[in-house]
This record gives C-alpha cells, sequence and structure tokens, in this order.
C-alpha cells in the first residue's frame, strides 16, 4: 500500500502489501493512519472523503475498515472523528514521536531529516515507561521542534521526577546560574522576535541575575528586565 499522501504529508510512509503480514505489520499500519488522522485534524481536516482519497488503494480501505470495527474510528455524516480507543491511542503515537523528534535534534543534533527518520521507528517500539523518562529527562516540553503540541502525560503532573531533566524553564535556575538554550515556547511572534533582538534565541548562553522582585536576565553583555512568564517560556540546558 502507498498512501497519496499530498501536501498534507504525515510524519511516516506506509508502503508494501499488508493484507496477509502478521499482525504486527497491520499493528503499525493502524499505528499510521491514527498518526494521519490525528495530524489531519490539527490541519482543521476532518472530511472522510479527504481520508479515503488518501488511502484509495482496497488494502488501506481493509485496514480503515478493521480499524471502525474495532472502534478507533467512526463517521458521522461526512466527517471521521476518533473514539475514545483511538483517541488515547493516536495521543501516544502523536507523544512518543514528537518527544523523540526533541531528543533526536536538540540532545543528539541530528538534522531534521534523520530525527524525523528515527523518530518513525521508535514511535512503535517506545514503552510507556520509556516514553516518560524521555519526557522527564527533557522537561516536559510543551511543544515539538516543528512547534506542534506535544500531550502530556502523567510524569508531566507527577509530585516527584525519577530522571533529573536535563532540559529545564529558565525559572528553575539559582540566581547566578547559566544556562544553554535549547528552545523558546511562546506562542507569541511580538514576544520571540523582542527576545531575538535582545540575543535570546536557542543556542545563546543566558545567566539568571535575579529572580525577585522581577526576572533579570544576561545574554552577552546585554542584561534586561523581564516579565516573569518569560522565563517559563525558555527552556535551557545548564552549563
Amino acid at each position: 500500500m502507498k498512501f497519496n499522501w499530498g501536501k498534507r504529508k504525515p510524519h511516516c510512509h506506509i508502503r508494501g502489501p499488508f493484507c496477509h503480514r502478521e499482525a504486527e505489520t497491520r499493528d503499525r499500519a493502524i499505528d499510521e493512519l491514527l498518526e494521519f488522522i490525528w495530524n489531519l485534524r490539527e490541519n482543521g481536516v476532518s472530511n472522510l472523503a479527504d481520508l479515503q482519497s488518501e488511502a484509495s488503494d482496497p488494502e488501506a480501505r481493509d485496514i480503515l475498515s478493521y480499524m471502525e470495527q474495532e472502534g478507533l474510528f467512526a463517521q458521522e455524516g461526512d466527517k471521521v472523528y476518533l473514539k475514545e480507543k483511538g483517541e488515547e491511542k493516536a495521543r501516544e503515537i502523536i507523544r512518543r514521536h514528537r518527544l523523540t523528534e526533541r531528543l533526536l535534534m536538540e540532545i543528539f543534533e541530528l538534522s531534521e531529516e534523520e530525527a524525523e527518520k528515527e523518530a518513525c521507528k521508535l514511535e512503535h517500539i517506545l514503552s510507556p515507561e520509556v516514553t516518560d523518562s524521555v519526557c522527564t529527562f527533557l522537561g516536559h516540553p510543551p511543544v515539538c521542534p516543528h512547534g506542534k503540541p506535544i500531550p502530556p502525560g502523567k510524569c508531566c503532573t507527577a509530585p516527584e521526577k525519577s530522571v533529573k531533566p536535563l532540559v529545564m524553564p529558565l525559572n528553575d535556575l539559582d540566581p547566578g546560574g547559566e544556562g544553554r538554550i535549547v528552545f523558546i515556547s511562546s506562542n507569541f511572534p511580538a514576544r520571540l522576535d523582542k527576545l531575538s533582538a535582545l540575543g535570546v534565541v536557542p543556542g545563546s548562553i543566558i545567566k539568571v541575575r535575579q529572580k525577585k522582585p522581577s526576572p533579570i536576565i544576561q545574554v552577552g553583555e546585554t542584561t534586561v528586565a523581564v516579565d516573569p512568564e518569560i522565563v517559563h517560556d525558555i527552556y535551557v540546558k545548564a552549563v
């Protein structure tokens, strides 16, 4: 099977006929379709016709029929929506993929293409425990490297963490602490532009000069007071 992904190309491809393959291969194909439906939904697409056009191969339609019988998704008129079982499964797949992307790109400094390729493999095999450990290690990032939200897990609200985060919000550094900026999660373009003009960009070394009453940070020779919420949006790796 090969999908005609068009402009809504998802993270991974599904190839080759799988009607006679093992259940493991079928389950991987289901994962890919659930991920695809999730990505379509994020782009505001939920039409059944759009999904069917992307899975026009008869064998792909067989998998879609199987998924519907298994209660993973349902049709309502010309709309498609994930049912509770499918929603949870798709959420886990998306979370594993996007956490893996961030781990590979930000920590291991793989290229976007390399990280994408490896994330497509790992999203099918990471256990919930390993996924939570990766999330905690990264400091529970809210978005992937492309700015798409990472669904939070139980570890994100747990009072105690079994793995010390390598990446943390700038606010977690004590006064005098320094960190290399890994990413900035702000959704406000104007704020990002202002920070960029100050040199507050990924890769820069930032120092916390003061936390109260107002945060004061230093980047290079520039020292500036910032809004308290900004220090929660800047994620750093301590140096």
